[in-house]
């Protein structure tokens, strides 16, 4: 045994604190193992015990206070070591970059007030894979290091337990993957005790990797930690070989040890997959729930500032903190991934329809305040006498006030769908603008239909448009109409011919640039048997298994008009129905879904295929707050609001061609070669581990679910279909309000943002969590660096700034008109 050597034994207990129970049972488990690490260290005084998860924290201080204050005492000795600095360990594919931001941003800062520490080390140590942002995320909330277990070195062969890991910036952590487990059941089978025999091996990987490792131990999933007989287990190897060969320690101490000694590691650029691919589709429902609730969550967080700043808006701090609590507490990869007890789900289902209220509620309140301080006085409406009700000129069709939202940082060309029939529309200036009257969702005779127009909207700002119950407005049209016939539709940008008898897309020709963008058909849905599978795919890295296709289409058209035309097609497989809603609108690009699937199946996935009509394709994917290229092998990848498929056409006209896919919804994807394919279902047992199957079992994803995708042909790569912004589009339509006749402070059109550079996104304007003044995030999504003039109106501020390629900036506007805008890390702190 090289006494050069040694391992940093790191007492933990990994706690779920939902999986095969609910959070209730965790919540009980989690006080239990506290308690349990404190009794260690009050019967071993070199005893360490090392735990992450500021929701545990939490619980512990509102529930068993006394425990938390002994809690505090250890921390202070150094005995009890925070790591993690995030809410729980999530799964660190599915949320959304932002999201990744606010477990760094509340979890550090509850560490510091509660306990004056934060974390330095990242820890997700059962987490199912790992986007290849998290360095930037770590580094720029406090945290120099990194440790994780999943995917194992079966899964991905890196050679090596600790190197560097860097993102697409430059960012780089010291990353430590485990290996032989984080438990003390972890162990070789040779030896009869456990503790030892698990020591033995990994010391023996570092003598193979000539440097110190770290060695886990303690009993989890269901808490427990560190029992008597680990301790006296590890006394008994420190007394057998050296003491300071097996050191009872911290993942602190041993980076500390590591970053000294300088040591020449390899550096890794990639991503962290693969293990259990089957979790990103897992659970429809929860992964629909998140994507909403982070989206609602930002917008309401944006307008309350926005609110706050031109009409006096009471900025909800707390409220915008509890719902955010509840959103990453679901993040947990165990819930996140689709792999916990049904029952998990209903508490989920709860929590998120918590969030999705407080947010509803703010920025209804935010968006009122506004609308209401907007002056929406017309000439005819001023001169009214005071003995005259307003609401009589409504009668006389005056026109009624809309004030519709931009949540976005950049000008909207969107659809705007309101619950009323209308004679015309007028923006404010004035000008007639054409509609399409459309059915609705009610079922009224006289009042069942729907007015969708197209609207302009500034830049995280308002319009105001008029709406006229009878008195009708010239309208001047300009630009060729939509051509809509039975099986296809057709605009300035495209022709879509579905096959009547299959439903499938037969043909997407892109008239612009004279490509047929797919090769044989597409929106084809591919029926995968999955019977081999359990609930997480462990060990399967692709789904090729096809037994059928969805079939028996039935083709109707079921909207014609000026600004829009939908094709319905409906298709069966079994006693699944999917309805798809093909709509092409006259002014604007894109082929946009809606889609209503009613699954009734059992061990089966379905996928939606486009191959795309490109030779040597390439694949990029949207993580969070970033993209990546991989391969195109068919391996099932997880993925954010777009995919896309780029490569060469040979021809001279448009060289390089590709197709962008966005969604609403998804998160699981594979391309093999030219086929891009996204996983809408699948419907494997809940938290099935190859147990016992029998008619008590119970199915995931069973019945009705809704979504959108859209399609996005292009020529060049994916930059040139602005994938980052119409996949935000596509998520966070613009919102509006019918407002009435009122005096107001403000105009009827404002522009909230104006960014320079079109490669960046402003993702977060928020109050500042302690400084006086705001917070505005953005990032990079081009992978360019460049420089921008970003101006905010409203406050007077205007600043020039660089950017590196694919960089998350996160800066301080100070309320104090005198002061610098400044750059700050994502806890909100100097850099």
């Amino acid at each position: 045994m090289n006494k050069d050597l040694k391992l940093h034994m790191i007492g933990n207990a990994h706690l779920d604190p939902v999986w095969l129970w609910q959070w209730q049972e965790g919540y009980a488990e989690i006080k239990a193992t506290f308690r349990s690490a404190l009794d260690r260290m009050n019967e071993f005084p070199d005893f360490i015990f090392t735990c992450a998860g500021a929701a545990y924290y939490e619980w512990v201080e509102h529930n068993a206070p006394e425990m938390f204050e002994e809690i505090r005492r250890r921390v202070q000795e150094g005995r009890w070591v925070i790591v993690g600095g995030w809410w729980i360990q999530p799964d660190c594919n599915l949320p959304s970059g932002e999201s990744f931001v606010r477990h760094g941003l509340y979890s550090q800062r509850y560490f510091q007030e509660k306990f004056n520490v934060m974390s330095k080390v990242g820890y997700n140590v059962d987490s199912f894979g790992h986007h290849s942002m998290i360095p930037q995320i770590l580094k720029k909330s406090g945290m120099d290091y990194y440790v994780f277990m999943r995917p194992d070195e079966h899964e991905k062969q890196m050679g090596r337990s600790l190197f560097w890991w860097e993102s697409k910036d430059g960012s780089r952590v010291m990353t430590f993957r485990i290996p032989i487990g984080y438990s003390s059941n972890w162990g070789s089978e040779s030896y009869n005790d456990p503790i030892r025999g698990k020591a033995l091996e990994v010391f023996e990987l570092a003598e193979k990797h000539e440097h110190d490792l770290m060695n886990f131990f303690g009993v989890g999933n269901h808490g427990g930690g560190p029992t008597i007989g680990n301790m006296q287990a590890i006394h008994r190897l420190q007394k057998d070989y050296c003491k300071d060969q097996f050191k009872i320690s911290s993942p602190d101490a041993y980076f500390e040890e590591m970053g000294k000694r300088h040591l020449d590691l390899p550096v890794h650029t990639d991503d962290l997959q693969h293990h259990a691919s089957g979790c990103y589709s897992a659970h429809s429902e929860t992964k629909a729930l998140n994507r909403k609730a982070e989206h609602r969550l930002l917008t309401a967080e944006k307008f309350s500032a926005f609110s706050y700043l031109i009409a006096g808006f009471s900025y909800p701090a707390t409220e915008i903190l509890r719902g955010w609590k509840n959103v990453m507490f679901n993040h947990f990869h165990d819930i996140m991934g689709g792999c916990s007890i049904k029952e998990a789900y209903e508490d989920s289902r709860e929590a998120y329809g918590e969030s999705l209220n407080i947010a509803a509620v703010t920025l209804n309140a935010a968006l009122q305040k506004i609308s209401w301080s907007i002056d929406t006085m017309k000439d005819e409406i001023q001169s009214l006498s005071k003995d005259e009700d307003w609401l009589l000129w409504e009668q006389k069709d005056a026109g009624v006030p809309l004030v519709v939202f931009n949540p976005h940082s950049w000008e909207v060309h969107a659809h705007i769908q309101i619950n009323k029939m209308v004679k015309s529309i007028s923006d404010d200036k004035g000008e007639a603008i054409e509609y399409q009257v459309v059915r609705g969702s009610r079922t009224n005779k006289e009042d069942k239909y729907d007015t969708v127009f197209m609207g302009r909207i500034p830049a995280m700002g308002y319009r105001v448009y008029w709406i006229y119950k009878d008195k009708e407005l010239p309208i001047s049209v300009t630009g060729q109409g939509l051509v809509s016939e039975a099986y296809s539709l057709e605009n300035n940008w495209y022709r879509l011919e579905i096959e009547p008898h299959t439903g499938h897309i037969r043909r997407l020709y892109d008239k612009l640039n004279g490509v047929e963008a797919l090769r044989g058909q597409g929106a084809v849905p591919i029926v995968i048997d999955e019977h081999h599978c359990d609930t997480w795919s462990h060990g399967v890295f692709e789904f090729r298994n096809e037994i059928a296709k969805f079939s028996d289409a039935q083709v109707k058209l079921i909207e014609s008009g000026p600004i829009r035309s939908i094709l319905r097609v409906t298709n069966q497989y079994n006693h699944s129905v999917l309805q798809q809603d093909f709509i092409l609108y006259r002014d604007k690009p894109g082929i946009e879904v809606k889609v209503k699937l009613d699954w009734q199946e059992k061990h089966k996935m379905l996928k939606l295929s486009f191959p795309v009509n490109v030779n040597d394709p390439e694949a990029t994917y949207e993580i969070p707050y970033g993209y990546i290229e991989r391969l195109v092998n068919g391996e099932e990848e997880p993925g954010q609001q777009w995919l896309d498929v780029t490569g060469n056409t040979g021809s001279d006209v448009a060289p390089r061609y590709g197709l962008t896919l966005l969604n609403d919804s998804k998160y699981s994807f594979d391309v093999k070669d030219n086929d891009l394919r996204m996983t809408v279902v699948r419907s494997p047992m809940y938290a099935d581990h190859y147990g016992v199957r029998d008619e008590f079992n119970e199915y995931m994803d069973q019945g009705v679910q809704e979504f959108r995708y859209a399609l996005f042909p292009h020529i060049g790569d994916w930059r040139n279909a602005e994938a980052s912004k119409k996949a935000n589009e596509l998520n966070v339509p613009p919102i509006h309000i019918i407002e009435t006749y009122h005096k107001g402070s403000l105009p009827q059109i404002t522009e909230g943002i104006r960014v320079s550079a079109g490669n960046l996104i402003v993702t977060v304007f928020k109050k500042a969590e302690a400084q006086d003044g705001f917070i505005l995030r953005c990032y990079e999504t081009d992978g360019q660096d460049g420089v921008t003039n970003i101006e905010i109106p409203v406050l007077n501020r205007k600043w020039s700034m660089r950017f590196s390629k694919c960089e998350i900036k996160t800066l301080w506007i100070p309320s104090d008109p005198e002061k610098a805008v400044s750059e700050v890390n994502m806890i909100e702190m100097p850099m």
